[in-house]
């Protein structure tokens, strides 16, 4: 349960301390004292969306933090799942600080959190109904929450949710490869084409350029051969323009300086090099010869390649402009194909397995709509006990639940109906339902659930509104029942409802300094019986109404 409350710094309230108890918890004041202040700041403490617009004017931040003690099982799960478990003491401690800057921070047990942390243990701890909450009931898409709550039906709702999530995602990527198969069959003859003529061309990296240089050698060929001829003939005497070749002249120069040796000094020694040159120059003449034999004069092999060079240079344009990217195109044409196929036979597999998760989300369908229709009569048959106790005297409450398109919340559209008065077909609860009548029926409603639900916490936000008289009583008398089971923390506007609390927490208004102050003050009997008089009067009160105030409270306190 809840057991203290801060707030710092939250709209009008600059510093408040709040204590509560187990049982029923009341707060009363007047119109604008800060009442919705308090709820605004419990909201914050369960995590949910806050706006900077709370934090007080002229502050930096703003501060809520709150204790709960005496927490049930699951709380302590939940704690312990998420990392922060509970203090010795088994309190637990939550605090949320709002920075003007639109920053925040979250702790939980004093440790640092985030908000969905403190969402996760906020909705185990706190409900809170007011007004807004009523408007769920004329909401029919809303209707099938309250049926779950009953039903306990989270094992049946799993299923469905697991079996419903395997069919959609079947579903939808069957959709999507069957819209992009279209598309691929045309693609597909193409890139079969593409990729047989790449394959066929067989395209190596560097034959271009292999080619290119076979092709300038051969058609240097001619030119060649002459200038190889020309350097033979120079040396061995072929050439016609020389009647001499150079190896001859040599010869005689070295047959010259033969004749001389002995007298002429040095002559021997310039023999001998003519002797090395005479060798050099044949060694030259017959390289020559085998260079030129190794000359390659092939035309129809040459014919071949220019053939080959300008189909590939054709190619080339079809598909990039290089050797690299032929190649680069023909391994992503395969990869295309090769994803192409395998969509077929995903296609194919998605297919097969389209029917069995069909069937399987019918059976976890049918599962779920009979735990609901098995709960839902059991709890209209509550609710309606729980009307009549609120003087709904001849009232009669319906689901009435029927198939409709499969969602994520099941296959059932469902929506409550009543009928307040005997003789009465019901009808639905938006077309007949006033303000004050749905206070009352969500109130039967939360009776009902609260004793399926494990939060410990009820707070109720002026549910009393638009109801008054015999009803306010009976409605003061159902809200105590409930604080017999769970703590209760109501704010209201009705005398019949404070005179049954066990804390009285009054919150008032000051202006000091031209600044709004709220002081929130817990009341002790005579200031029970002192607000309660003001309720009744809407403001001064006499001895008459402060003896009915106390006639009330004792009378509340008897019962």
């Amino acid at each position: 349960m809840l057991e203290y409350l801060h707030i710092e710094n939250i709209a009008v309230i600059e510093e408040a301390n709040i204590d509560f108890s187990k049982g029923f918890n009341v707060m009363t004041g007047e119109t604008g004292a800060g009442k919705s202040i308090v709820i605004d700041s419990l909201f914050a403490i369960m995590g949910e969306r806050t706006s900077r617009e709370l934090i007080r004017h002229g502050s930096n931040k703003a501060v809520v933090s709150a204790s709960f003690s005496c927490l049930n099982s699951s709380v302590y799960h939940k704690l312990e799942e998420i990392g922060y478990p509970a203090d010795s003491d088994g309190r637990i401690i939550l605090q949320r600080t709002l920075f003007s800057d639109g920053r925040g921070q979250v702790k939980i047990n004093s440790r640092p959190a985030n908000v969905s942390a403190l969402k996760e243990i906020g909705k185990l701890l706190i409900n809170i109904h007011g007004q807004h909450d009523n408007q769920t009931l004329l909401d029919p898409q809303q209707h099938i929450t309250f049926i779950d709550a009953y039903a306990e039906n989270k094992c049946e709702k799993n299923e469905y949710l697991k079996a419903f999530s395997s069919f959609r995602d079947i579903t939808k990527e069957l959709n999507k490869l069957t819209a992009e198969q279209e598309e691929n069959e045309k693609k597909l003859s193409l890139l079969k084409y593409q990729i047989e003529e790449l394959e066929k061309a067989d395209v190596k990296l560097g034959e271009i350029e292999e080619l290119k240089v076979y092709l300038d050698s051969y058609n240097q060929s001619e030119k060649i051969s002459r200038s190889i001829d020309a350097v033979v003939g120079a040396i061995s005497g072929e050439n016609e323009d020389d009647i001499y070749s150079v190896l001859d002249k040599l010869r005689q120069a070295k047959a010259s300086f033969a004749a001389v040796v002995g007298y002429l000094p040095g002559a021997e020694q310039l023999m001998e090099k003519l002797e090395t040159i005479v060798l050099d120059c044949e060694a030259i003449g017959l390289e020559a010869v085998t260079l030129k034999d190794k000359l390659e004069f092939n035309p129809e092999k040459a014919e071949n390649s220019r053939n080959r060079l300008d189909f590939l240079h054709s190619l080339m344009l079809k598909y990039g402009g290089s050797e690299e990217k032929a190649l680069e195109f023909l391994e992503n044409a395969k990869n295309q194909l090769a994803e192409i196929n395998l969509n077929n036979e995903r296609i194919t597999e998605l297919e097969n397995m389209l029917e069995p998760a069909e069937q399987n989300l019918i059976e976890a369908g049918k599962k779920l709509t009979e735990s609901r229709k098995r709960a839902s009569a059991e709890i209209c048959k509550r609710i309606t006990e729980e009307l009549s106790f609120l003087d709904f005297n001849s009232a009669c409450f319906k689901a009435e639940i029927e198939s409709g398109r499969y969602t994520k919340n099941g296959c059932d559209t469902t929506e409550f109906l009543i009928s307040a008065n005997a003789g009465e077909e019901p009808k639905p609860l938006a077309k007949i339902a006033s303000g004050g009548e749905l206070s009352r029926i969500m109130l039967a409603i939360r009776s009902v659930l609260s004793l399926k639900d494990d939060v410990d916490t009820l707070i109720f936000d002026e549910i009393d509104s638009g109801i008054s008289g015999h009803a306010a009583q009976k409605v003061a008398t159902k809200l105590i029942d409930v604080a017999d089971l769970r703590q209760v923390i109501c704010v209201t506007h009705l005398a019949q409802i404070a005179s049954g609390a066990h804390i009285h927490l009054f919150i008032s208004k000051e202006v000091r300094e031209g600044r709004t102050y709220t002081k929130i003050i817990p009341l002790d009997k005579e200031g029970q019986i002192k607000e309660i008089a003001r309720i009744m009067s809407g403001g001064e009160y006499t001895e008459n109404l402060l003896k009915t105030a106390e006639e009330m409270i004792n009378f509340r306190k008897s019962n």
